[in-house]
């Protein structure tokens, strides 16, 4: 499988748009189906890589010291779930359950907000704009909260 990620047209308005999701206009769709939200997932970890190292050892590393494909490609399952598209994640992992799945690690303050930075230049990268980036800025950023387990 080619690791190369292709351009993937985006459904995203212009910024000053007042988009909000529906069933039949999910973030999975404005980003542009599967290829869009894996090539998501691919920009999130390799921003991770470069900005963020000590975030990134906390997850399995290949040999070139960058986050795992495995790692790479469970995450584009769960976000293509998560944003509205097909459960391929639930389908082939079960439940994400996710804040026993990350237990084993210690989520603070800097560890929230190094996701966090990590997932808004995946989004610059991405050219994710207006209402669906409001959106998913805000949704993230109670996720990555909802995950904290430590203080400090």
């Amino acid at each position: 499988m080619s690791t190369e990620m292709k351009p993937v047209a985006l459904n995203i308005p212009g910024p000053d748009d007042d988009w909000t999701p529906s069933m039949e206009d999910m973030p999975f769709h404005r980003l542009g189906g599967e290829p869009g939200v894996q090539a998501l997932a691919e920009a999130f970890y390799d921003a991770m890589d470069a900005e963020e190292p000590a975030l990134a050892r906390l997850h399995e590393l290949d040999e070139q010291g960058r986050v795992n494909r495995g790692t790479r490609e469970r995450f584009g399952l769960f976000l293509m779930g998560w944003l509205g598209g097909p459960q391929h994640y639930m389908q082939r992992h079960g439940h994400p359950r996710l804040r026993m799945r990350h237990g084993h690690l210690p989520v603070n303050l800097d560890h929230r907000d190094a996701w966090l930075r990590s997932m808004r230049r995946a989004m610059d990268a991405r050219g994710v704009k207006g209402g669906v980036r409001r959106f998913l800025d805000q949704r993230f950023a109670e996720v990555a909260d909802f995950l904290r387990n430590t203080e400090g």
